[in-house]
């Protein structure tokens, strides 16, 4: 079932939206203000997110950008009393899909949700790419075909699992992994994730990749979030 997180401060137009998206068939997950939409959204991982403008410790706008860096293709609508163009702009910039000004129409808010999915489903970006041919970025390659990987030209050995991190991370460049994703990814839904420390693996790929593996230049973390490679 496609999941949608409602992130509002407002009680009642939580309830409202819970009512109106699960009679249309989705599952919901809510959260009352920003800092708690990027933790819920962590947790829950739906198909999108409506965000409210404004809301306690972050704004609408904050959790967009925050959104976005964590997964690109997600589809974010905003809401807001606000309908100056400029206000949309803002929404927009941010990184937002869509915009809708309230009161809005439930038949109108279901039907933007339905083409934000719609878009979603057809762009296909919500599975992580395989790797296929070689990415080269600066002076570090990547072969998935030799399982290879050379540092201005020297070769670089990696274990099975530390080349599959870094393959599924080299062709998906600038996107942020959280642990939960590399562990689905590489090791798979059903093995016990409580045993498998990321943050080790992270470290030692840097150890291999990296001049300085304390300040990274191609496998970062982004606070809070997770790792991304560029």
């Amino acid at each position: 079932m496609t999941k949608i997180l409602v992130a509002d401060d407002e009680e009642a137009l939580r309830g409202a939206l819970d009512i109106i998206l699960r009679k249309a068939g989705y599952e919901t997950c809510m959260a009352t203000d920003g800092a708690q939409a990027i933790e819920v959204f962590m947790q829950q991982r739906p198909d999108l997110a409506i965000l409210d403008v404004m809301m306690p410790r972050l704004s609408g706008i904050e959790v967009c950008e925050a959104l976005r860096a964590i997964s690109p293709e997600v589809p974010l609508l905003m809401l807001s009393a606000k309908g100056a163009v400029s206000d949309k702009t803002c929404g927009l910039r941010a990184g937002a899909d869509d915009y809708v000004v309230k009161p809005f129409d439930d038949e109108e808010l279901l039907l933007r949700v339905e083409a934000l999915l719609r878009r979603r489903g057809l762009a296909g970006a919500a599975e992580p790419k395989k790797l296929t041919e070689t990415v080269t970025i600066g002076d570090l390659s990547i072969d998935p075909l030799r399982c290879e990987v050379t540092l201005d030209g020297r070769a670089v050995s990696l274990t099975p699992k530390e080349f599959q991190i870094l393959a599924l991370m080299a062709d998906n460049i600038g996107r942020v992994f959280t642990r939960e994703d590399l562990i689905e990814a590489i090791w798979g839904e059903e093995y016990e994730s409580s045993n498998i420390s990321i943050p080790v693996y992270i470290r030692r790929i840097r150890m291999k990749i990296e001049p300085d593996p304390s300040n990274p230049v191609h496998l970062k973390t982004v606070w809070r979030f997770g790792y991304k490679l560029e």
